[in-house]
C-alpha cells in the first residue's frame, strides 16, 4: 500500500509500488545495497550470512557464509566485484561477490563491527566499532593503517566523500566529524551535542552536503564547506535503531529512509515536502537502497518482518 503527495520540486511524482518479498534470510536484515553498477542486490544479517541477489531477476545467486555472529552492515566496490561486510564478532570480511568466497578477514577491532565503507577507489576500507575507535584499512593486503580514537561510544556509521581524501563519522556520544584519510586528523566537528544521539551519517554523491540522522525522529541536509544546516526531514519514527537513509537521484532528488513503524519513507530534497509512505513491513526498516540507474529502492526489515521488499516506479 502506498500513499503519494504531488510536489513542486521535482515534476509530478510517480508512486512506487511493491514489486517482490525476498524472504530467505532466516533473522533480522541489518542492511541492504545494491552494487555500484547496479547488476546485483546484496543483503546482510543476523543470521550470519550475505546474500547476493540478481537485481533484474530478484532471486539469490549466492549465501556468504563464514562470519561467526551477526552482521551490522556492507559496502560494495567500485567495480561490483568484492563486498565487505561488518560482524559482531569484531572483525570485518572481504567477499568476491561473483563466486561467493571470503578472500580476506581484517582483525583489530575490541567489540562489535558496526559500519563500513570502501573509499572511491576500492584500495581501502574503513570502519566503525562499539569499541569507539575508527579504523583505515589497505584492501591489497588487509592490514590496518591508521586507528582513530576520536568517539567516546559506539560508532554508527563511517563513510569516505567522493575524493577518499576525507571520512565522515557518526556516534552514539552526539556527535559528527571529518577525518583527514591520510593523517586521521580530526578536520571539522559538524554536529557536537550530546544528545541525541547521531545515529547515521553520509556524503551526498558530489560530497558537497551531508545527511545526518538522529534519534529524535529527525534527518538533517548538512552544508559540507559551511558547516551550516540547510533542511530538516521529518514524519517518520527514528528513537531507538541506527536507521540508514540515502539520496535517490535517478528521477528528482529524493532523500529516502525507512522507520520503525515499518514504513519506508520518501521525501522531496529540495522542498522537504514527504512524496510518499510505503506500507508492509512488519518490522522496523532498518536499511534502504536505491538502484543507481532504475528507479528501484529495496528495505530492509528486522527480527520481526525478516524481509528485503523492493519496490519500483512504474516509467
Amino acid at each position: 500500500m502506498a500513499t503519494s503527495n504531488s510536489s513542486g520540486g521535482n515534476q509530478t511524482y510517480k508512486p512506487y509500488r511493491h514489486l517482490k518479498t525476498l524472504t530467505e534470510h532466516e533473522s533480522a536484515v541489518s542492511c541492504v545495497k545494491f552494487s555500484t553498477n547496479g547488476t546485483l542486490l546484496a543483503s546482510a544479517s543476523l543470521d550470519k550470512t550475505l546474500i547476493v541477489w540478481s537485481s533484474a531477476t530478484l532471486s539469490p545467486l549466492h549465501r556468504l557464509s563464514g562470519h561467526s555472529a551477526g552482521i551490522s552492515d556492507l559496502d560494495w566496490s567500485c567495480d561490483s566485484h568484492y563486498i565487505c561486510s561488518a560482524s559482531d564478532d569484531c572483525t570485518i570480511r572481504i567477499w568476491d561477490a561473483t563466486g561467493g568466497d571470503c578472500v580476506k578477514s581484517l582483525r583489530g577491532h575490541s567489540h562489535a563491527v558496526f559500519c563500513v565503507n570502501f573509499n572511491p577507489q576500492s584500495s581501502s576500507i574503513v570502519s566503525g566499532s562499539f569499541d569507539e575507535t575508527i579504523r583505515l584499512w589497505e584492501v591489497k593486503t588487509g592490514k590496518c593503517l591508521l586507528v582513530i580514537s576520536g568517539h567516546t561510544m559506539p560508532v554508527t556509521s563511517v563513510h569516505f566523500n567522493r575524493d577518499g581524501n576525507h571520512i565522515l563519522s557518526a556516534s552514539h556520544d552526539g556527535s559528527c566529524k571529518i577525518w583527514d584519510t591520510d593523517t586521521g586528523t580530526l578536520l571539522k566537528t559538524l554536529i557536537d551535542d550530546t544528545v541525541p544521539a547521531v545515529s547515521f551519517a553520509k556524503f551526498s554523491p558530489n560530497g558537497k552536503f551531508i545527511l545526518a540522522a538522529t534519534l529524535n525522529d529527525t534527518l538533517k541536509l548538512w552544508n559540507f564547506s559551511s558547516g551550516k544546516f540547510l533542511k530538516i526531514y521529518s514524519g517518520h519514527v527514528n528513537r531507538v535503531y541506527c536507521i540508514t537513509p540515502t539520496f535517490s537521484y535517478t528521477n528528482g532528488k529524493y532523500i529516502v529512509s525507512g522507520s520503525e513503524d515499518g514504513c519506508v519513507y520518501l521525501w522531496d530534497l529540495q522542498q522537504k515536502t514527504m512524496m510518499q509512505k510505503l506500507e508492509g513491513h512488519t518490522d522496523t526498516v532498518i536499511s534502504v537502497t536505491c538502484h543507481p540507474k532504475e528507479n528501484k529502492i529495496a528495505s530492509a526489515g528486522l527480527a520481526g518482518d525478516r524481509t528485503v521488499r523492493v519496490w519500483v516506479q512504474d516509467s
